[in-house]
């Protein structure tokens, strides 16, 4: 190969290799900048840079929070039918309203009418163990039987009684009287009535399919304690409190409101660094509102005291923000904060960076950005 040759491939490979580098250190300088910047008293002027002090202040703003319609647990009813059986009818549709004590479906099977049966033999047999046993307690008076046989009486009174409370609590469980129920009146159908007034959010079953006793037949909601289950912001929990006001719409409907109330405020965060926050509605409509619907919400929130500055003090850098201390003779000196509630041209500033009573830049502090980003460059 000839000298010349060999030079001009080298020079390629290393302007290749100058090439490849150099993107990155223009992406280093792009996205770093120095945390001082100064300026010259000619340059403090024109800039309109002011300096002061931030303050301590009450302010007030609207939270604005979302989540969703929550039913607490207790308020969300699963009717099973503790004997099992086959279901003979039902008119229930997911959305119908019911109330306590109406008849949710009628239930059928053999097992019934044994169970009324039982009870009638049972009641028969208290009343003749009773018999013998006031019998057995006169004849013991006057010495005529032992106290064996009047002491085995007593027992078997006794066991009827009990064989019959039991029964009597069956017939109960399954929704009969015992005190209404004659030989003349068995039935092999029994009523699953609703325990509340609410209204059906789940139907499980179909008309001639067996149940067990741990099936789920339906699932009823009680309406009188839904929850609005809202999230909050770890930076924003403080703000709110037990007993605050709250109002709710729904994205579709924005002008109708529905008022609510603050009733527990959740220790734990989530993932997403954000608290559940369990409201009440003052009035819940059940015709607009369902479980799980979107909501967005307003609260009026007041900080008790803020460290507030006027928000051309803070500005913003690769999705943080930051305000500029003065050191005096034109240095500056760029520090991260984190902000809270902004008002009226007011930023409260949260207590990550301690600059109470410092002085910083309160007005044009954008100024001091550009003129770090054009040095970085």
């Amino acid at each position: 190969m000839k000298p010349y040759s060999i030079l001009a491939l080298a020079f390629l490979l290393a302007s290749c290799g100058s090439n490849s580098e150099t993107p990155a250190a223009a992406d280093t300088a792009a996205t770093s900048l120095p945390t001082e910047v100064s300026l010259d008293p000619q340059q403090l002027k024109n800039a309109g840079i002011v300096v002061g002090k931030p303050e301590q202040k009450p302010l007030s703003a609207t939270l604005k929070l979302n989540g969703d319609i929550d039913v607490p647990p207790q308020n969300m009813i699963s009717i099973s039918f503790p004997l099992g059986g086959y279901l003979k009818s039902t008119k229930l549709l997911p959305g119908m309203a019911v109330r306590k004590g109406e008849v949710l479906a009628i239930m059928e099977d053999a097992q019934f009418i044994q169970i009324q049966q039982d009870y009638l033999m049972a009641r028969a047999n208290v009343a003749l163990a009773e018999s013998e046993y006031q019998r057995q307690q006169l004849l013991n008076s006057d010495k005529a039987s032992s106290d064996k046989v009047f002491q085995q009486a007593k027992n078997n009174w006794e066991v009827q009684k009990i064989t019959l409370r039991a029964l009597e609590e069956k017939l109960r469980l399954i929704g009969l009287d015992p005190a209404g129920l004659t030989e003349a009146n068995l039935s092999r159908t029994v009523s699953v009535r609703s325990p509340i007034n609410g209204y059906v959010s789940k139907v499980h079953v179909n008309i001639g399919k067996y149940t067990a006793p741990t099936d789920v037949l339906f699932e009823l909601v009680n309406p009188e304690d839904i929850h609005l289950n809202l999230k909050v912001f770890e930076k924003d929990v403080a703000s709110l409190a037990i007993g605050q006001k709250v109002v709710a719409y729904t994205a579709d409907q924005p002008d109708q409101k529905y008022q609510a109330e603050i009733l527990l405020i959740s220790k734990n965060l989530d993932e997403n660094r954000a608290a559940e926050v369990h409201c009440h509605f003052s009035k819940y409509d059940h015709k607009k509102l369902f479980p799980g619907m979107f909501m967005n919400a307003e609260v009026a929130v007041v900080t008790e005291k803020a460290l507030v500055v006027p928000e051309g003090a803070v500005v913003r850098w690769q999705n943080e923000h930051f305000v500029f201390l003065d050191k005096g003779n034109g240095q500056f000196d760029m520090t991260p904060v984190d902000l809270g509630i902004a008002e009226k041209g007011e930023q409260q500033i949260l207590p990550k960076t301690d600059i109470s009573g410092k002085d910083l830049v309160l007005q044009n502090a954008y100024t001091l950005l550009m003129k770090m980003k054009n040095s970085a460059e």
